[in-house]
């Protein structure tokens, strides 16, 4: 019984000895496998170290003004008995906008001109009767001053008339009506804006130490949000004479086409006042650049020790300035150089890859929405 006992022991530590082995001789030979093992080839697309010119641009923010814009108000006291425009409607100059009640004047010019006719009748007798000495100089003057005083009525009265008959005073597109029918208005009240919207003035300031790179005429090229992935361009029309003496700024204006009066009075934009100098830059897409806290950098694409392959090796760079889809690099990059220029995030240094451009993505210095 004993015997047996031992003889089971044996066979169970024999068995246990040999699935031992055969995990041992598993576990060796897939890490001979793994130190073996050479990844596949990274699929990558690769854009040239282009050198290329910029011009220089001087950049700020500033405000949408129109050319002509005036609240129109008006002038006397009175009812409104017509409203002859739609808000929001272009106008031209000289259209009428209101007309205020004018009855009691009008009821008052038949008279007062007929006034001045019987005045210049008695004048043109006073200054023959004058001539033949029938009358006295005074009695001329006093007929001379009848007939300026009977005029001066009228002219009065038609004026009282004029104001009271509400003009645009300038072509331009009007806004929200402020008045109504059989509304008494009140010297001075506001009746509605009236806005000449094209052209349209951009009010900038700048730091006095650039007032000797800026000159009239110069092209400004404008942005906004309201007209996404457009630029506008327009050129400066007038610089301040004054600088401000709290920031050291200086007023610019320039003046921008806006054909679809999309752009409004009070509105802010992006200017850039482009420079007539030009700077010489290497560049490459924003897309093909890893950002790392510690410093940036892109995967430049060599040949392998076999000249067949290729293999990435990254490269630290220093950027500079950033255009559209291209951002400057100012050391790290020779001219030529072929670097990845999408997917970087996914790479590592000394991978091998392989190139196919078939999907490589169009950079452009001026991307449009529809582009990204």
């Amino acid at each position: 019984m004993k015997k047996r006992v031992i003889l089971v022991i044996l066979g169970l530590v024999i068995v246990i000895a040999a699935l031992a082995g055969v995990k041992w001789l598993q576990i060796a030979a897939m890490i001979k496998q793994g130190k073996s093992y050479v990844p596949p080839p990274e699929t990558v697309t690769a854009v040239p170290v282009k050198a290329d010119s910029w011009t220089s641009d001087l950049t700020a923010v500033g405000s949408l003004t129109a050319v002509q814009g005036v609240t129109v108000a008006s002038d006397l006291s009175g009812k409104v008995v017509k409203i002859a425009f739609e808000p929001g409607g272009q106008v031209k100059n000289g259209d009428l906008l209101v007309r205020q009640d004018t009855s009691s004047e009008e009821a008052q010019l038949p008279g007062a001109v007929a006034q001045a006719k019987q005045a210049r009748s008695e004048l043109d007798r006073s200054k023959k009767l004058v001539a033949e000495n029938i009358i006295s100089q005074s009695d001329y003057d006093k007929a001379e001053s009848t007939y300026e005083q009977a005029l001066a009525q009228v002219n009065s009265i038609q004026a009282t008339i004029s104001k009271k008959t509400i003009r645009a005073p300038f072509s331009g597109r009007l806004g929200i009506r402020q008045v109504n029918l059989g509304q008494l208005l009140r010297e001075g009240d506001p009746i509605v804006t009236l806005q000449t919207l094209n052209p349209i003035f951009v009010d900038f300031s700048l730091p006095q130490q650039q007032l000797a790179q800026l000159n009239c005429g110069q092209p400004a090229r404008v942005t906004c949000d309201a007209l996404p992935g457009e630029e506008i361009e327009g050129k400066i029309t007038a610089i301040n004479p004054l600088v401000d003496s709290d920031t050291r700024n200086i007023k610019i204006q320039a003046t921008i086409a806006n054909h679809s009066e999309k752009l409004r009075p009070g509105m802010f934009v992006n200017v850039a006042v482009g420079l007539p100098a030009r700077s010489n830059v290497l560049t490459i897409p924003a897309t093909a650049v890893l950002y790392a806290s510690y410093s940036d950098s892109v995967f430049v694409i060599e040949k392998d020790q076999d000249e067949k392959s290729f293999k990435l090796r990254q490269q630290f760079v220093r950027l500079g300035e950033k255009r559209g889809d291209f951002v400057s690099v100012t050391s790290g990059l020779k001219e030529g150089e072929m670097i990845v220029s999408t997917g970087v995030f996914k790479l590592r240094n000394g991978q091998k890859a392989v190139i196919d451009n078939n999907l490589a993505p169009d950079f452009q210095q001026s991307p449009r929405p529809e582009n990204n």
